[in-house]
C-alpha cells in the first residue's frame, strides 16, 4: 500500500505543479493582455492624432490640386471662348454685309436709291451750290 499512497502524493503533487503552472501562465496571459490594452490606448491616440495630420496634409494637396485643373480648364475655356467669338464677329460681318448688299439690290430694282446715290447726289448739290453762289458773287 505504499506503493499507491506514494503514487497518490506524486500524482496529487503533479496537479499541484500544474495548477500553479496554469495559474503562473494565466496571470502571464492576463497581465500581456493588459499591456496590450494599455499600449493600444496610448499609441493609438498617438497614431490617431498622427493620421488626423496626414489626412490634413492629403486634404490641402487634394484641394490645391482641384484649384490648378480648374483654372486650367477655365483658361482652355477662355481661350477657345476668343477664338469662337472671333470667328463668329468674322462670320457675322460676312452675313452683314451680304444682307446689306442683297437689300440694297432690291431697293435699286424696284427704283429706291441706294445709300450711296444719295451721297453722291448731294455732293453734286453742294457742287453746284457752290458755283451759283461764286457766280452770283462774280455779277
Amino acid at each position: 500500500m505504499s506503493k499507491v499512497a506514494v503514487k497518490k502524493k506524486v500524482e496529487a503533487e503533479d496537479k499541484a505543479t500544474r495548477l500553479a503552472d496554469v495559474k503562473v501562465y494565466a496571470r502571464k496571459i492576463w497581465l500581456a493582455g493588459l499591456g496590450a490594452y494599455a499600449k493600444a490606448g496610448h499609441e493609438g491616440s498617438e497614431y490617431f492624432k498622427e493620421l488626423i495630420k496626414t489626412g490634413e496634409t492629403v486634404e490641402k494637396q487634394g484641394k490645391q490640386l482641384v484649384t490648378e485643373q480648374v483654372d486650367a480648364a477655365n483658361s482652355q475655356i477662355d481661350s477657345v471662348k476668343s477664338s469662337v467669338r472671333g470667328k463668329v464677329d468674322v462670320q457675322l460681318d460676312k452675313i452683314e454685309k451680304a444682307f446689306d448688299a442683297r437689300v440694297a439690290s432690291g431697293l435699286n430694282r424696284i427704283g429706291i436709291p441706294s445709300k450711296q446715290d444719295v451721297d453722291a447726289l448731294s455732293a453734286k448739290l453742294d457742287a453746284l451750290s457752290a458755283l451759283l453762289e461764286h457766280a452770283a458773287r462774280s455779277k
